[in-house]
């Protein structure tokens, strides 16, 4: 298992995936996102579902605003929708995935 430079718990668990940060060469780098996983439908993907609150100051009220990524998922760790994980940037894997999924928070 390597050391991928971001101060997380790597999984108990070994793949053969060489899309995983901990047990393949992908490099993580970029920006770090959490949010709650929505779907598991795809093959070694996930889409995952973060939430801001925005304030207009017209209505005096907060707006919230919702933000859908791919990630890849790494057989060495295990997720159902509704799970909160923490995701990485890194090269783009797939048309739409840019992400791959380096911890599960909760």
């Amino acid at each position: 298992m390597r050391n991928i430079g971001i101060d997380v718990k790597p999984p108990e668990k070994e793949c053969n995936d060489i899309n995983c940060p901990f047990h393949g060469s992908l490099p993580v780098r970029g920006q770090m996102i959490a949010g709650k996983v929505i779907s598991v439908k795809m093959e070694r993907s996930i889409i995952i579902q973060r939430e801001t609150k925005e304030y207009i100051k017209k209505y005096e009220r907060y707006r919230t605003k919702f933000k859908k990524y791919h990630a890849h998922l790494p057989d060495c760790i295990d997720v159902k929708p509704g799970d909160i994980v923490r995701i990485g940037e890194c090269r783009k894997l797939a048309k739409t995935i840019n992400f791959v999924v380096i911890e599960k928070v909760e």
